[in-house]
């Protein structure tokens, strides 16, 4: 079973809750998430930081949304060492946590998702970190993969889309 990091955005976006992105972005993410439920497995923390992410932007007790289904799906199946990997993560003064690659090229990587990366660092397997519409992590892209950290863009089209969008000065949303 291919283990993966699943950042948050997969799952607004599998939600329906990015309305710039495309169907076929939402069809990406819907079946990363069905994928990994249905023979996949996941990493988080061990001390609930994606968790805690999670929780604030779904509802998996209430709504039946496919990022809702699949956090539900995490809830459920997070002490199953056979679908889940709780990965434990030291912080740290600077770069937030001890397995953040220390990388000048990485200074300015978002801290609240740097969780994603230190995961993907800690984790023996360094699995992938899938990715949707956040298109900073395109320019970090070559740096992480620099540190052995992969990233899946699962929606490539749009993620260039508002990168170039930002380059140009015309702000989208991603």
């Amino acid at each position: 079973m291919k283990t993966e990091i699943v950042d948050t955005n997969v799952i607004l976006v599998a939600n329906g809750q990015h309305d710039a992105v495309s169907s076929a972005c939402v069809t990406a993410c819907v079946q990363r998430l069905h994928t990994i439920m249905q023979s996949g497995r996941v990493a988080i923390d061990e001390a609930n930081r994606i968790i805690d992410e999670y929780k604030h932007q779904t509802s998996p007790w209430k709504d039946k949304r496919p990022g809702d289904v699949f956090f539900k799906w995490l809830l459920q199946n997070q002490s199953n060492p056979k679908r889940c990997d709780r990965v434990s993560l030291k912080e740290h003064h600077a770069r937030g946590f001890e397995s953040f690659p220390e990388d000048k090229a990485l200074e300015r990587f978002d801290n609240s998702d740097r969780k994603f990366v230190a995961v993907a660092v800690a984790h023996a397997e360094h699995p992938p970190i899938a990715q949707a519409a956040d298109s900073k992590w395109l320019g970090w892209a070559a740096a992480l993969k620099a540190c052995d950290v992969h990233v899946d863009f699962l929606c490539p089209v749009d993620i260039k889309r508002f990168d170039d969008g930002k380059k140009s000065g015309k702000r989208k949303r991603g």
